[in-house]
């Protein structure tokens, strides 16, 4: 069965448990939009924000729904980083691609005071500092951290011509504690920690997921309770069990997930296709 009959068959207008939903029926975790708010304040002064937690609990997805709205801002300008793990000078050549600067990576001297110039126009034309988003930042060289820190400091570091909010797992804050980036750690500014979940909050983000595909009654009360119970916090595996059960509630053509279904999918007897929860 490929997506079209996936989603005709339950009435779903996407798959609510897999990655590319539309960005407009994200799901924002509780102290998101707070923390929105502080960036977009942020923007005004420039500097640095973490987004951190363990994986599987939307930290890219939270990153993406943070662009979404800095991009709907008038003259905000928003670079997304594609290449975190980039040499110093792969590091300019992206940044030279992101804000519109030809840059030679031969000259990194030419490179800085370019990128630099660039931003300081954009401020006094718009008030605003560039944005520009990590994802997965722990995967970044630390001379490339550094060199970020370095390249939005002007006028003895009492200026930030440059707004970065980094997103990544525990390593990131942990690195941020050694001396080579202890400098950078106490220039974060904001900083959101994300951490396992509650049923309450699970509950409310399947509520969420199901209404905005269009079937919010894809799924028992009970089943979803189950679902809640065995996901230990994270949504990755939520969504993970959900998409497995949604994939076999359409090849025994059900109208309704339940409980029985995920029994059969999850249970414990090797024997049965699928792979355990517990």
């Amino acid at each position: 069965m490929n997506d079209k009959q996936l989603l005709a068959l339950f009435g779903l207008k996407w798959n609510p448990f897999l990655p590319n939903i539309p960005v407009e029926a994200l799901w924002s975790p509780p102290g998101m939009d707070n923390f929105i708010f502080r960036i977009e304040n942020l923007v005004m002064d420039g500097g640095f924000a973490l987004i951190c937690g363990e994986p599987g609990l939307g930290k890219s997805k939270n990153l993406q729904i943070l662009s979404h709205r800095l991009g709907r801002l008038e003259d905000v300008v928003v670079g997304v980083m594609e290449r975190p793990q980039s040499s110093l000078s792969d590091l300019y050549r992206e940044m030279g691609h992101l804000f519109g600067v030809n840059l030679s990576p031969a000259n990194r001297y030419g490179g800085f005071k370019a990128l630099r110039e660039r931003w300081q126009e954009h401020i006094k034309s718009t008030l605003f500092r560039p944005v520009l988003l990590v994802d997965e930042a722990q995967e970044m060289v630390t001379c490339c951290l550094n060199e970020l820190r370095l390249l939005g400091s002007a006028d003895f570091d009492s200026r930030c011509l440059l707004t970065v909010v980094l997103s990544g797992d525990l390593r990131l804050p942990e690195r941020f504690r050694s001396s080579a980036l202890v400098s950078l750690g106490s220039r974060m500014r904001l900083r959101m920690m994300l951490e396992p979940y509650s049923k309450d909050v699970l509950h409310n983000y399947m509520k969420h997921a199901l209404q905005e595909a269009g079937a919010p009654h894809l799924m028992s009360q009970t089943l979803v309770e189950t679902l809640v119970d065995h996901a230990s916090g994270n949504l990755r595996l939520l969504n993970t069990m959900a998409a497995d059960l949604l994939d076999a509630g359409a090849q025994k053509e059900l109208t309704q997930l339940d409980e029985k279904l995920f029994l059969e999918i999850f249970s414990r007897n090797p024997a049965t296709r699928g792979h355990s929860p517990y």
